[in-house]
């Protein structure tokens, strides 16, 4: 993938160097409040070789966020093709991040996030991007709405990778952005 470059951020694919930190996002109690696993360092680096593969596949994916000028990797934000829930159409395109938490509340993640909705309208061509997270997390939703999606309660849904053992984290909000209404923004 061509990096993309924010005001402040490099969006860009995995390097070796980041493995400690997606780890340490992957397996940290605030990061991951709302999903039911935490993550060992071998799952880790299994699901970054997997994001990294997906990346050069695709020229997209759950990408770096890098500081540009620190280089520091801060966690990840993109976008991915969300055939893991077999109620939304084939094609549809998620937008999501993680962060670790001395990241949080600096505008990073909308910084980026407002990048990759740019490339999933102008690049893509998506006619719609997507958006969806735990009824009980606050921090994402708002972000969403930051970004200028808007909740559709008509798709909200209990998410079926949640397992019984966590009926807290099923109940899943779901937000929208269409192509048109970004483009009236």
């Amino acid at each position: 993938m061509t990096p993309i470059r924010t005001e402040r951020l490099i969006l860009r694919n995995w390097e070796e160097r980041d493995r400690a930190l997606f780890h340490r996002i992957n397996s940290n109690e605030r990061v991951m409040e709302f999903f039911p696993f935490r993550r060992s360092r071998a799952e880790a680096d299994d699901k970054l070789d997997e994001f990294r593969a997906d990346i050069e596949r695709d020229g997209f994916g759950w990408t770096a966020a890098e500081i540009a000028a620190t280089g520091a990797c801060i966690g990840f934000v993109g976008l991915h093709g969300s055939d893991h829930l077999p109620f939304l159409p084939q094609g549809t395109i998620e937008i999501g991040w993680r962060l670790a938490p001395e990241f949080w509340g600096n505008g990073y993640v909308a910084e980026a996030a407002r990048a990759w909705l740019d490339y999933g309208f102008r690049t893509l061509g998506a006619a719609e991007i997507v958006s969806f997270a735990v009824k009980d997390n606050r921090r994402s939703t708002a972000v969403m709405e930051r970004i200028g999606m808007t909740a559709d309660t008509a798709r909200d849904f209990d998410h079926p990778g949640i397992p019984g053992s966590h009926p807290h984290l099923k109940r899943h909000v779901f937000y929208a952005l269409r192509r048109a209404d970004w483009l009236t923004a």
